[in-house]
């Protein structure tokens, strides 16, 4: 892992998925169809690499990667939309037994997180006693706590990542992070429990004196390369730059993906073509 706090971070989306290899275990973070690092999704699916264990607070990162065929395996707690529940690509995918899927309570898949960043090959959680989550993970064990209490939990296995994509407003260039939305979704975690970590963001920053400090998410010990990628979350939402684009994100449901790939992520493309195709057709909905 890159640990210098001096260094220049700065890469290109391709650049950070080149650092990327198949068959690796690979944390997304953002929730749902919230702040996703969907610039960088974009790239890893331009790229040959697949066979991925994909570990994420499912949205279209897993709806366009499992479409694509690139999961062996996914660790979620869901995979929606938001304003449509169940992301439709994943929902297809898991039907037709694309790849083995380890469903677990939200809070489950935090306090793997946390295990992780913490270095530890487990931690004990209450989610999950009682419910179907052991039944259909016969793999996961139960632990009891060595006090007179003697309660029994769910022994979380850590979610140790190779490498994690995570999106913010902004960014230094040393891998210093600060979100402005509502809610940080995780995203230090993912990128503390993970062995590189690749930031992508709205706008990089020279400083971020006056910010308040708790708004500084993401510390640059954490992360490996930072990418400077404008309306890089498009189509999920990057309060306050952007709402979700609701419409794009309506046709991205209701269009095959093969149709949608062609326009939208065609062979030998970038960014800059993937965000002047979305305003085209936009400007052909008018």
């Amino acid at each position: 892992m890159t640990t210098s706090n001096t260094a220049d971070k700065l890469l290109t989306p391709e650049e950070a998925v080149a650092c990327l290899r198949s068959g690796m275990t690979l944390g997304i973070g953002g929730w749902g169809s919230r702040r996703k690092p969907m610039a960088l999704v974009r790239a890893l699916l331009r790229s040959d690499i697949s066979d991925l264990t994909v570990v994420s607070y499912g949205g279209p990162d897993v709806g366009m990667l499992a479409a694509a065929g690139k999961i062996r395996k996914l660790v979620a707690a869901f995979a929606t939309l938001d304003s449509i529940p169940l992301e439709p690509n994943f929902r297809a995918a898991r039907q037709r037994g694309a790849f083995e899927l380890m469903e677990v309570d939200e809070a489950m898949f935090m306090w793997g997180l946390h295990a992780a960043a913490n270095r530890l090959p487990f931690l004990p959680v209450r989610a999950g006693i009682g419910s179907d989550v052991m039944r259909v993970n016969p793999g996961l064990r139960t632990v009891t706590s060595p006090y007179e209490d003697a309660e029994m939990f769910v022994a979380m296995p850590a979610l140790r990542m190779d490498a994690a994509l995570v999106h913010v407003n902004r960014a230094d260039r040393r891998g210093n992070g600060q979100y402005l939305g509502p809610d940080p979704y995780f995203d230090d975690l993912f990128c503390e429990a993970a062995d590189t970590a690749y930031v992508s963001c709205e706008r990089v920053v020279e400083s971020f004196e006056g910010s308040v400090p708790q708004s500084l998410l993401i510390k640059r010990h954490a992360v490996t390369g930072v990418v400077e990628t404008p309306n890089g979350a498009h189509f999920t939402s990057c309060v306050p730059d952007y709402d979700r684009d609701e419409a794009f994100q309506k046709m991205y449901a209701t269009t095959p993906w093969s149709e949608f790939a062609e326009r939208f992520l065609p062979p030998g493309g970038d960014e800059k073509q993937y965000q002047s195709a979305v305003q085209v057709w936009h400007e052909e909905q008018k």
